[in-house]
């Protein structure tokens, strides 16, 4: 994942533990109305879809969107609509477990509107009202305050 991390979208930055603590605990760093946690029950359905032993995954998945609710079956949105259309589309498994359990940090300075192409894992419909999701090694933060906090980092003031 070395090189592969030198090669990251231009919207997301390796950083060091302490700019991703700071943006990971900024209350602002997640876009949209609402901010929640992933349910145990999903993010155990997240780790049998990742062929993954059971509670490999102990950090708190987030997710933030201007609706908490599918809009079809009402279920509660989450990672595992992040992770099941990811899976179908998008990314491959081992991909997606370095995003979750991986040591790296990333941060993400593009808070999209919402997240594209994105299906609720229990009744299928579109789902466009998620705007992001960050876990103990992957944040959104805004460019202004990341381009802040490396600054602070380089100072000595963080």
């Amino acid at each position: 994942m070395d090189n592969e991390s030198n090669k990251t979208h231009q919207n997301t930055r390796p950083v060091s533990n302490r700019v991703f603590k700071a943006v990971y605990d900024s209350p602002a760093s997640l876009p949209g109305n609402h901010k929640w946690v992933t349910k145990e029950e999903d993010v155990r359905q997240i780790e049998k879809l990742l062929g993954m032993p059971e509670h490999t995954i102990g950090a708190p998945l987030w997710v933030s969107g201007d609706d908490h609710y599918c809009p079809k079956c009402q279920r509660e949105i989450n990672w595992l609509d992040i992770v099941s259309s990811a899976l179908n589309s998008v990314h491959g498994k081992e991909m997606i477990a370095k995003v979750i359990l991986g040591q790296r940090k990333f941060v993400n300075v593009e808070a999209p509107k919402a997240i594209a192409n994105l299906r609720c894992w229990n009744c299928q419909a579109l789902i466009e009202n998620l705007r992001s999701f960050k876990c103990h090694n992957w944040a959104y933060a805004k460019p202004a305050l990341l381009e802040m906090l490396e600054l602070m980092e380089k100072k000595g003031t963080l």
